[in-house]
């Protein structure tokens, strides 16, 4: 019976620590603590085509933090999950629709299906970074617009990123860093659907994004696509898989890197929405 107790106890421990905005001894009182939620795309550019344990985005703010009297605490977390310690969590689906599900339509809660809202992660962090999976580009043709509907439409996005922004705009000690989407091989969509999804993420870059805010774009879909309307062959796994490759990943992740400490100490004003550093 003791011992049974003494599970359930430790469980209620474990699962209560889960729910605290992704806590832990990488977010000090020192320094910038930034967090990324991301899947699959985001985990391989943050490895940026490594073999090795360690990432190639921590190995380049270890380097970083030895040149320079701040430091960055960087830390990255799957978001949303299927599930946590067991337990039926959200869903894997990070869309703008679940952003607005979780952060808006229940920011005022501290978690929603066992993932934390914005009420409890901006307590902890000073810069929050989020991405969508590559299926955000597979948008449908949709007449109708609901904010409440996880349909993948243009006008539905467009709803859901503005009510977005307003959170995000409560939260003015926080800096939000949004990535454009992934974009899709042309295998994998047609050209119907590739044209709604730039145009989408020509609209966040060019009419959402606001100046001398605390909303910045890293622009993700740019770099895949160089102007094009599809994740060029050459940067992805194969012809038939939208993730990105070892070798476009090693390429874009200092980039990214680069982005974030010029959103963090110059509002983003020394390098271009893709990272490069502009000249002076």
């Amino acid at each position: 019976m003791k011992v049974c107790l003494i599970n359930i106890i430790v469980v209620m421990a474990l699962i209560s620590c889960s729910h605290d905005g992704f806590k832990n001894d990488l977010c000090k009182d020192d320094g910038f603590n930034v967090l990324f939620l991301h899947h699959s795309t985001g985990g391989l550019i943050y490895k940026g085509g490594s073999d090795n344990d360690k990432s190639v985005v921590d190995t380049w703010f270890e380097g970083y933090n030895k040149s320079v009297d701040h430091k960055i605490n960087f830390q990255e977390n799957i978001f949303p999950q299927s599930k946590k310690l067991k337990i039926l969590g959200y869903g894997w689906k990070n869309y703008p629709y679940d952003y607005y599900n979780i952060w808006v339509k229940n920011g005022k809660k501290n978690q929603y299906k066992n993932e934390p809202t914005l009420k409890v992660l901006t307590t902890y962090w000073d810069v929050i970074i989020i991405k969508h999976c590559y299926p955000v580009s597979n948008m449908v043709e949709g007449y109708s617009s609901d904010i409440n509907s996880s349909e993948k439409t243009l006008a539905n996005y467009k709803l859901q990123y503005e009510a977005l922004k307003k959170k995000f705009y409560e939260y003015p000690e926080t800096k939000f860093i949004i990535w454009t989407g992934a974009a899709l091989v042309e295998q994998n969509t047609s050209e119907e659907k590739a044209l709604r999804a730039k145009e989408f993420f020509s609209w966040v870059k060019n009419e959402w994004d606001s100046p001398n805010d605390n909303i910045f774009i890293w622009d993700f879909y740019e770099l895949e696509t160089e102007g094009g309307l599809y994740l060029k062959d050459e940067y992805a796994v194969s012809p038939t898989n939208s993730h990105p490759n070892s070798v476009f990943a090693a390429k874009v992740a200092p980039l990214f890197c680069q982005r974030i400490i010029d959103v963090i100490l110059h509002d983003g004003n020394r390098t271009s929405l893709t990272g490069e550093y502009l000249l002076k």
